[in-house]
């Protein structure tokens, strides 16, 4: 049951959402950064999919040269302001913190990642300059970490950079599809403020590229295309009951709720289908929106849900309960949602079997399915020469991430299926060496 109530002004949002991994000021920041042991070879460097010298920053906030931390972790990853509130910490670089060893408190390193790169952004600090204009154009599609990431990349080494993003805001999922509770609008809009201030690439909103037309455009008008599209809407689970209303998609539950905040319509009792990360948010959500009951429900057991643990124990902290064992079979309703029908389930050698007998009806009056995404392939498609795997994702060279269509280059979600917002940078850093080195050997 869940504690919250339903927020009428945006005010009350905010105290409903306010940040899990709030705002260090100097002390805490000091006294936090004294824990750190500055391990040689550090094992928090090497589960950072960029690699930030973590050692380093650290040292650097204790000694009282804060925007030097910002400009270390600046210089592994361009949303290091963002991932340090929105990455998975608990199993990346605090995971693997030498303190979890003794059992003790690992150091807060998102925190003190986020506090130094919040100062370096308030005080707008230039860090970075273009490189001198080489003549080569590229464009990204997408305006997202990975696509952001490749064109900062790409500025220094003296491209023109045109981004082109189908929404009206920048920085992809850490905008539309990250709970509220992680990272703000403010935020997140910040640091893309703060990128484009020192690489000065262009954006141009409102400008989606789906069809074989707009793709050649850009083939005639740029050196190499990077593809950072992200995943389309989310997957329909073709059960009886998917049309009425009140049954939502988690994706775009979060994106609505990111964006009208208080105005967005919860059920009073909401049943959450699916039980990965994005499931664990909707679910969240619902509660401090104010439903009084959530119920998350998945087809296999806890023990087997892909979210990530602590991700679970936020959800039941807000009251949200689990129901395991259990598949949807029909979502009831007369125009809109009154149950979910379910029946039991066994697993047997990995598995998924029916308990034959087991049917049982839930009642609510909102479903939300987190059911994962569906990948953009038919924009894809308009694309010569660009090949999906089986799963629909972009098939590209590990190392350039270079797709078969040599001008083509892709990353972050579209390519990965769906990973974390570190991930995608990393991906973008990478691509964008790909494509220099791509360009570079057309005109030996």
């Amino acid at each position: 049951m869940s504690d919250y109530k339903y927020p009428t002004t945006e005010i009350e949002f905010e105290r409903n959402f306010s940040q899990i991994k709030p705002l260090m000021n100097d002390t805490q920041a000091y006294y936090e950064s004294s824990r750190c042991l500055f391990c040689y070879d550090a094992p928090c460097v090497n589960a950072c999919p960029t690699h930030i010298d973590i050692p380093l920053f650290i040292r650097q906030i204790n000694s009282g040269n804060t925007i030097g931390a910002a400009k270390t972790i600046y210089d592994s990853n361009y949303f290091g302001n963002t991932c340090g509130k929105v990455c998975p910490t608990d199993v990346l670089c605090e995971g693997a913190c030498v303190y979890n060893l003794q059992e003790v408190k690992p150091i807060e390193i998102g925190r003190l990642q986020s506090f130094a790169t919040t100062q370096a952004i308030r005080e707008n600090k230039k860090f970075y300059e273009t490189g001198n204009p080489n003549g080569k154009k590229v464009a990204v599609i997408g305006a997202g970490p990975a696509g952001i990431s490749c064109a900062c990349e790409l500025r220094q080494l003296g491209y023109e950079v045109v981004i082109y993003e189908a929404k009206e805001k920048p920085s992809g999922l850490a905008l539309y599809g990250v709970a509220p509770y992680k990272i703000t609008n403010e935020e997140a809009v910040n640091e893309i403020d703060y990128l484009q201030g020192q690489f000065e690439f262009k954006i141009k909103y409102h400008s989606p590229v789906a069809s074989r037309n707009d793709f050649e455009k850009l083939e005639k008008d740029h050196d190499a295309i990077f593809i950072a599209i992200g995943l389309g809407e989310t997957t329909y689970i073709k059960i009886k009951g998917e049309e009425l209303d009140n049954c939502v998609g988690a994706v775009e539950f979060i994106s609505e709720l990111r964006i009208t905040k208080h105005k967005t319509k919860v059920g009073k009792k909401v049943i959450v289908l699916g039980a990965g990360n994005t499931a664990m948010d909707a679910a969240s959500e619902s509660a401090r929106m104010g439903a009084e009951r959530v119920l998350l429900t998945y087809r296999r057991s806890k023990e087997e849900m892909g979210a990530y643990e602590f991700e679970y124990d936020l959800a039941k902290s807000v009251g949200v309960e689990g129901l395991f064992n259990v598949l949807p079979v029909e979502i009831i309703g007369n125009g809109k949602v009154e149950g979910v029908k379910f029946i039991r389930t066994a697993i047997l050698n990995g598995q998924i079997g029916i308990v034959k007998g087991s049917e049982f009806t839930e009642e609510c009056d909102m479903v939300i399915k987190a059911t994962g995404q569906s990948k953009q392939v038919s924009i894809l498609q308009n694309i010569p020469g660009v090949k999906l795997d089986d799963k629909g994702r972009v098939m590209t060279d590990p190392e350039t991430y270079q797709t078969n269509n040599p001008k083509y280059f892709a990353g972050g979600d579209v390519h990965n299926g769906g990973v974390e917002v570190v991930n995608a940078v990393a991906e973008g850093q990478s691509a964008a060496a790909g494509i220099h080195k791509f360009i570079s050997s057309l005109s030996l």
